[in-house]
């Protein structure tokens, strides 16, 4: 399985584009994931992208619906030396500089233990960040890009990561966690990026006439 990993990381994920992140009030991020049945080139260059695009934005994860597709597909980095993490493969805790960036296809967290709060933002919910309550540590069920199973067990900031990639998957956001208090005191924020989300949407969606050449 410590194969598995070191293969997923040695890959050349060099991407043509930065993709634009869909922000809060866009559809697709109310949209469940559809499964990932095969890898395909499209997939892995849109894994390519994904990392791409986390690291342009300053991100710890990136879900397939925040750039614009519904399918069951995250990326995630968590090399952050001042929020650690530990990984564990088989029992075996992994060396995060040789597993990371980690592709998760089709991923399902499948046992919790404990509970942890702390500081969440989202790419796709800008300027807004809350306390959260997550499980402190996960196990979590996945494919690489070879659609080989992967297995481990996480604690810290993997953990927190995995749980909010994986809520993206499902069409879930981190607002949706936030306290009732806390959700209120930025629910005008909110109705401001919704607002402007759908405009951008309606405008983008208007045809485009070409102009009449005399």
């Amino acid at each position: 399985m410590q194969a598995l990993l070191a293969d997923v990381a040695a890959r050349s994920y060099t991407a043509l584009v930065v993709l634009e992140i869909t922000k809060y009030g866009h559809p697709v991020l109310r949209e469940k994931g559809k499964r990932i049945e095969r890898v395909t080139p499209e997939i892995r260059q849109l894994a390519a992208a994904m990392i791409e695009t986390m690291y342009a934005g300053n991100g710890v994860g990136l879900a397939a619906q925040q750039v614009g597709r519904a399918l069951m597909l995250t990326v995630l980095d968590v090399r952050d030396p001042e929020r650690p993490s530990q990984m564990f493969v088989g029992g075996a805790l992994q060396d995060l500089n040789t597993v990371m960036p980690l592709v998760l296809v089709n991923p399902a967290i499948t046992h919790t233990e404990g509970e942890q709060v702390g500081s969440e933002g989202c790419l796709s919910v800008p300027e807004i960040s809350a306390e959260i309550r997550r499980a402190a540590r996960v196990s979590v069920s996945a494919q690489n890009l070879d659609g080989k199973p992967l297995e481990f067990e996480c604690t810290g900031l993997l953990a927190r990561a995995v749980q909010h990639e994986v809520d993206h998957l499902n069409g879930i956001l981190f607002i949706d966690r936030m306290d009732a208090a806390t959700r209120a005191s930025f629910a005008g924020k909110l109705k401001k990026l919704q607002k402007e989300t759908q405009s951008q949407l309606a405008a983008s969606a208007k045809p485009h006439h070409e102009a009449v050449r005399l």
